[in-house]
């Protein structure tokens, strides 16, 4: 079962960095949306995915009788969630304002289009 999620974390990650990898701003943001989730993954399975007992310990005990899952990267799997839920939100209205503004995604075409921003404009004398 290991091998198979070792697996799935490389095919996913080679998905990612193809799709950031394109000059396309739309499959470049669905790579990294790819790639986050891919980490979340990697952080799940580093804090042991299997544990058919709850992380408590009874009372008073000192430490428990079986291996518990680690409830630690739970929580920080939580908050990447999070944040990468605002980073997408963010990604997303920038995306629609680049749209917007130069009626394509394509940053080669972008870069093209930029250039007409920052000339200088000549002061009459």
């Amino acid at each position: 079962m290991t091998d198979m999620i070792c697996w799935l974390i490389g095919g996913l990650i080679t998905i990612s960095v193809y799709l950031i990898l394109s000059a396309q701003m739309m499959r470049w943001l669905f790579g990294i949306v790819i790639l986050n989730s891919t980490i979340n993954l990697v952080i799940f399975i580093a804090g042991r995915l299997y544990s058919p007992y709850p992380p408590f310990i009874p009372q008073g005990k000192q430490v428990a009788d079986v291996v518990l899952s680690n409830p630690l990267s739970q929580a920080l799997i939580l908050t990447a969630i999070v944040i990468g839920f605002g980073l997408l939100a963010f990604a997303l209205i920038l995306l629609r304002k680049v749209w917007r503004t130069f009626n394509t995604t394509n940053t080669d075409l972008l870069r093209f289009s930029e250039t007409h921003l920052f000339q200088k404009v000549k002061e009459p004398q």
